[in-house]
């Protein structure tokens, strides 16, 4: 094991908890709705709420690492997910689990982002890529085990069950974090910006909360369009808030260095589609073709196991094509993974379902290594933090998109045949249209010098010349 391999296992466990409760209720969503008296799409309520409250407070998660020690934050970070895990397992009413999802949101937003500094600042530049990779191994446990598990249990159990998992997972990770990680922090901590907490998360949380009603009657279209326009204003006025302040919460400039730009912008686009997953592919499988959670889960599930077998191939492929040329590569056909699930119906054969997904989790995962990682290569160690912040925040803001366009367009495919419950053909032009726009972060790729990031996995004889 690497000298960073305990940091990345402890951080993992974190992760794993995190990313399991993302996949089990995806799986679980029918089930939930049913027993809250919902239909299935409102249900994307609790999805975006969760990755909204996420996108709201990461951006004060470097702040507060620096501030108080990256040990102090994340074990109280642990316990705030933990208890939010208790509280939706607790819930009987729709805003009463959409609350709890949000305290859930709270304890992620800096569980996560500051466990991935924890390992960041204690590897070199050149280990970047491995050090990433290794992390993700264990946490993409968590996918691999979410729809088995949760699937199972919505299935031969009680929904409920699934959010009491992370218990025991949490007391884990807590006294983990207390015995092996540093309290880390910054020699002198930047103040916070309350002013652009203030703009960013209620510029955020309205932009997102209205485009997330759009298209179910939720709410009326005047509201609609309100909290649509307000939103683009907040951060309207947060972009120019920024320019001034010494200290932004969510720094603007760092999108001057290009790796970074393109990580961010490009990853963005890309994510889109990968948000969309969650919601369309459980839907599809179980209200379009019948199947039970545990039957969707069972096939859903090699998704994140073509995802991990990619993990040990990462390094390689990069050094031997470079950045660029994988992130370009790699979006394309990845959009075309996302379309192809589209054209899935009640007859095509289960191990057909799943090689397609097997193989498509694969080379998604590729993509999303070299994002990641191509984020940091110009980035110092004095912005670290403020680089892990931004690219959570775009990161959890792509997701929440995603699952907004996917449910607008089913909403509108079952809407143009007058049906009044979703069909299975409603689900293809969503897959079609989310990979569309996942392809199009190709675009942002190709800007990228073709040297970009050779210092992460080393020079190259033709890869690296300019």
């Amino acid at each position: 094991m690497p000298r960073y391999g305990l940091t990345a296992l402890i951080v993992a466990c974190a992760i794993f908890m995190e990313t399991l409760d993302g996949t089990v209720i995806s799986t679980s969503l029918p089930a939930i709705a049913a027993d809250l008296h919902q239909d299935p799409i409102t249900l994307k309520l609790a999805l975006t709420s969760y990755l909204l409250s996420l996108a709201i407070f990461i951006p004060a998660s470097g702040w507060a690492a620096d501030r108080f020690g990256a040990r102090t934050v994340f074990r109280i970070a642990i316990l705030v997910f933990t208890l939010g895990s208790i509280l939706c397992g607790l819930s009987s009413t729709l805003p009463e689990f959409i609350g709890a999802r949000i305290l859930q949101g709270v304890g992620g937003a800096m569980m996560v982002p500051v466990g991935r500094l924890v390992l960041l600042r204690s590897v070199e530049r050149s280990e970047m890529v491995n050090a990433l990779a290794y992390l993700m191994i264990p946490a993409l446990l968590g996918p691999i085990c979410g729809p088995l598990i949760g699937g199972f249990i919505t299935t031969y159990l009680q929904w409920r069950w699934i959010f009491f998992v992370n218990v025991p997972i949490g007391i884990l990770g807590v006294t983990l974090v207390s015995l092996f990680i540093k309290n880390i922090r910054a020699e002198a901590a930047w103040p916070l910006d309350v002013k652009g907490f203030l703009l960013l998360g209620s510029g955020l949380a309205a932009l997102v909360f209205g485009i997330t009603v759009t298209g179910r009657g939720l709410v009326g279209r005047p509201i609609v369009i309100g909290l649509i326009g307000s939103g683009a204003l907040l951060l309207t006025g947060y972009a120019l808030h920024a320019r001034k302040a010494a200290f932004p919460i969510l720094d603007l400039r760092l999108l001057a260095i290009p790796t970074f730009r393109a990580s961010i912008l490009g990853g963005a686009l890309f994510r889109i589609g990968v948000g969309a997953l969650p919601l369309l592919l459980p839907l599809m499988l179980q209200i379009g073709f019948g199947m039970n959670a545990f039957q969707s889960g069972s096939v859903t599930f090699v998704s994140s196991a073509g995802a991990m077998l990619m993990k040990a191939t990462a390094t390689p492929i990069l050094h031997r094509f470079g950045f660029r040329r994988v992130l370009v590569f790699d979006a394309v056909l990845s959009a075309g993974f996302f379309a192809s699930y589209g054209f899935f119906t009640p007859a095509t054969p289960i191990i057909a379902m799943m090689g397609v997904l097997l193989v498509g989790g694969f080379v998604r995962s590729l993509e999303f290594t070299s994002i990641n990682a191509i984020a940091y290569a110009e980035i110092d160690s004095a912005a670290m933090s403020r680089a892990t912040s931004f690219t959570a925040v775009a990161q959890q803001l792509s997701l929440s998109f995603g699952i907004a366009v996917g449910a607008f367009v089913i909403e509108m495919a079952q809407s143009a045949r007058d049906g009044a419950h979703l069909a299975a053909a409603d689900f293809r032009w969503a897959f079609v249209v989310v990979a569309v726009i996942s392809a199009s972060s190709a675009f942002w790729f190709l800007r990228l010098p073709r040297d970009a990031g050779g210092s992460l996995v080393g020079e190259r004889r033709g890869v690296m010349k300019a």
